[in-house]
């Protein structure tokens, strides 16, 4: 049952509890069942609406991205291989940082691509760029790796 539909009988029960003990009691002293009554209502209304906000708060905080599916898997191998990457460059490994930050740069542009995200696209690329040409500039020299 639905958030809303359970809303809308808390919202029915409550009115006809008001209702009927309205008519019933009219001109008269409410009797102690009548008065808990009504104040079960008015907290069941309350607690409802609570209920609401925190799922509302808790809808706010739900990821967006999708999982399971394969952009899903290249993001995290993606993430991962960058961190790897920066962690061999920091290292002393360079030119394995390089490829491996490369690859990632790669990755990331794809799952740009398949959430049609501009700023992934563009942010990855140009790091993957900048990555590259220096590792094209290290190759390229007759250094050793």
């Amino acid at each position: 049952m639905s958030q809303q539909t359970v809303t809308k009988k808390v919202d029915i029960e409550a009115e006809f509890i008001d209702k009927t003990l309205k008519d019933s009691q009219s001109g008269q002293q409410m009797s102690r069942a009548g008065r808990l009554a009504m104040e079960l209502a008015a907290e069941k209304r309350r607690l409802m609406a609570e209920l609401e906000e925190v799922q509302a708060e808790n809808d706010d905080l739900k990821s967006t991205t999708p999982i399971g599916t394969s952009d899903w898997y290249v993001k995290w191998v993606a993430t991962g291989l960058s961190v790897f990457g920066i962690f061999l460059m920091s290292s002393g490994f360079t030119v394995l940082g390089q490829v491996a930050y490369a690859l990632s740069a790669i990755g990331w542009v794809y799952v740009g691509m398949q959430w049609s995200d501009r700023a992934i696209m563009i942010g990855s690329s140009i790091g993957g760029t900048a990555v590259m040409m220096n590792l094209v500039t290290t190759l390229s020299s007759n250094q050793p790796f």
